[in-house]
């Protein structure tokens, strides 16, 4: 991985981790631990616009009770889905 990369996903990484409200950090920071190391670039880079959304609307949006901007549908639905294989204890 080049360090750009690394730095990148670090970054991104932190941000998933200091949200404004407690559900969105536990929610993104488990996300971003099992999926931002084999996401491709642009992936990346929708994550990182997503991440700049209202956490509101980002709880509202991963749990089901609004739908989601368009462009973000797809990494919602695979948030959601890798919430599902989360063991919370």
């Amino acid at each position: 991985m080049s360090d750009g990369r690394e730095n990148k996903i670090k970054k991104l990484k932190m941000r998933s981790m200091r949200r404004g409200i407690k559900e969105m950090d536990v929610i993104l920071s488990y996300y971003s631990e099992v999926c931002l190391e084999k996401m491709p670039g642009v992936k990346l880079d929708l994550y990182s616009d997503l991440l700049f959304e209202n956490d509101q609307d980002l709880y509202s949006w991963c749990s089901g009770q609004a739908i989601p901007k368009k462009k973000y549908r797809a990494i919602i639905s695979e948030i959601r889905d890798v919430l599902k294989t989360k063991k919370f204890n």
